[in-house]
């Protein structure tokens, strides 16, 4: 049983806290929360995090007692099984080069091959545990260890929209240009977030991603289908049990 908080974050929103750790189990529970309270009259927002979710509530229609005793009824179970249909989705990416600038840093540390880290790092599929830091920003747990690696000394003023990085044993990828502090292996060419669109991010919490390496030629050739909007993302949906890693 988990030791649940329950916080005050101002005065239109509480934070329910789950715990200290990043694990699947407790991002089950935290997309359970979410799935039965997000359309409930009376809430206007519902914002999940590795280990918490805040939720932003209307207090002409519901108290914050009332929103409390309400979560605390909640049958909470992390009830994901092998044959449930998740959303896999592929994401392109060219590795190393100007694409990804921090690569000979990652093998350094890693002690491996470029071959090695970009085989590592496509080999998982991984949980999209949240959005956050800018619009599209994805954070994804469950990355080997062996090629963890420590964040930039120094963050850059500028990275490009779609580098895909790691910071510890995460990985990520910036949907737009922005600074950052996330050692850099890879690029996307895929348009990440698109404000004209409804939604403008292709990819939600829960999802999950498989990064699937790419020439430079091929990137260029993706990019062009971007840029002229007849690229389709492959978005698929497989059994957990059929997920990598």
């Amino acid at each position: 049983m988990h030791d649940i908080r329950y916080l005050n974050s101002g005065d239109r929103a509480i934070i329910m806290e789950f715990g200290n750790t990043i694990s699947k189990e407790i991002n089950g529970l935290i997309r359970s929360v979410v799935a039965t309270i997000a359309n409930r009259d009376g809430i206007v927002e519902v914002v999940p995090t590795y280990r918490s979710i805040t939720i932003t509530y209307d207090p002409m229609v519901l108290s914050r007692n009332e929103l409390i005793e309400e979560l605390k009824g909640l049958d909470l179970k992390d009830t994901a099984s092998e044959s449930d249909k998740v959303k896999l989705i592929e994401i392109p990416t060219c590795y190393g080069g100007e694409y990804g600038p921090d690569m000979d840093f990652v093998k350094a540390h890693a002690n491996l091959s470029e071959d090695e880290v970009i085989r590592i790092h496509t080999d998982t599929d991984y949980l999209v545990y949240m959005l956050g830091f800018m619009p599209g920003f994805t954070y994804l747990g469950g990355m080997d260890e062996r090629i963890a690696t420590p964040r930039l000394k120094s963050p850059r003023l500028k990275i490009a929209p779609g580098s895909v990085g790691i910071a510890g044993s995460q990985t990520g990828m910036y949907p737009s240009e922005s600074p950052g502090g996330w050692q850099l292996i890879g690029r996307t060419p895929l348009q990440l977030y698109d404000p004209m669109k409804e939604p403008p991010v292709f990819v939600q919490a829960g999802d999950y991603i498989r990064y699937v390496a790419i020439t430079e030629a091929e990137f260029n050739d993706i990019k062009k289908q971007v840029d002229e909007g007849t690229y389709e993302v492959i978005i698929r949906e497989v059994e957990v049990g059929e997920l990598h890693g």
